[in-house]
């Protein structure tokens, strides 16, 4: 096999390092509601399976085919997809660590009960910057989400395709979803604010451990109908993202959609809009594209 989309999703340490192959994701925090739109409903659906999320929401409608570099990934995932527990990866490890700091800037569980508990989005923008928005709040997320900060868990090549002065990017993106969503009745901000995990229902899903690209220049010809790809290509080489569009490409049916997220600002008004429509709260761009 040529080379991954980045090597820390196939050693599964997001600094890097050579070592035993760990779980990286434990929830993943994508709104499947994109792709749901998006999809031909029936069709043969691409996936990378990270902790199964989206490949196990997407089941009930689609032939879903999830793939992952990491194997402890793929275990985790058919575990998942078995009926097992969510369990807590890297991620959710390092986003523990940050909400432990909440307290220490007047994001305490009461006010975040309080906050979570309502489901209209200008009584809950209104909330947020008065009460949680706080100049301390914004020091503690500046200094965590610095480079200085994540450089010490994350890979170059990961930081590389973040926005310059991530923590009040961040800030942003979720003012923007708070706005939008109503929190009573939207579990991803549960998950952010307080580490809850989604509920996912059991599901039959094909699973393989292989790079992606690898997989799709070696499945058959013009194959899928869907690809979600969660934001493998955020840190990839230029020649690993030509290299898997024309697999992309190849294994497309005439009509096929792609879903690509990245943490990077977005590149066009679309790929925002898709973005705020997500109910995540944490991407930069999620691109909705039809397969020429």
């Amino acid at each position: 096999m040529t080379a991954v989309a980045l090597p820390a999703w196939e050693r599964g340490r997001l600094d890097g390092a050579v070592r035993t192959r760990g779980l990286l994701f434990g929830q993943m925090y994508e709104d499947p509601a994109i792709e749901r739109a998006a999809f031909p409903r029936g069709g043969r659906v691409f996936a990378i399976a990270s902790a199964g999320c989206t490949a196990m929401a997407l089941a009930s409608d689609h032939d879903v085919v999830a793939v992952d570099v990491n194997p402890r990934q793929v275990e985790y995932a058919r575990a998942r997809a078995s009926g097992a527990a969510s369990a807590r990866g890297t991620v959710e490890t390092l986003m523990a660590a940050v909400r432990a700091a909440g307290p220490l800037a007047g994001c305490t569980r009461a006010r975040l009960d309080e906050f979570l508990a309502y489901d209209d989005p200008a009584a809950q923008l209104a909330f947020w910057q008065r009460h949680l928005d706080t100049r301390r709040f914004r020091l503690a997320l500046d200094a965590l989400l610095s480079v200085a900060a994540l450089r010490a868990v994350y890979a170059s090549p990961l930081l590389a395709c973040l926005p310059r002065r991530f923590g009040a990017v961040m800030r942003a993106r979720m003012a923007r979803g708070f706005a939008r969503h109503g929190n009573r009745t939207n579990p991803y901000a549960r998950a952010l604010l307080l580490g809850e995990p989604i509920a996912a229902r059991p599901a039959a899903i094909e699973l393989a451990c292989a790079d992606a690209a690898d997989y799709l220049e070696r499945a058959p010809a013009a194959s899928f109908d869907g690809f979600t790809l969660s934001n493998i290509l955020d840190g990839a080489t230029a020649p690993y993202r030509a290299r898997l569009a024309a697999a992309v490409a190849r294994a497309a049916r005439p009509g096929a959609v792609m879903v690509l997220r990245s943490f990077a600002e977005p590149r066009d008004d679309a790929a925002a809009a898709r973005a705020g429509d997500d109910r995540s709260l944490i991407w930069g761009q999620v691109e909705v594209r039809a397969i020429a």
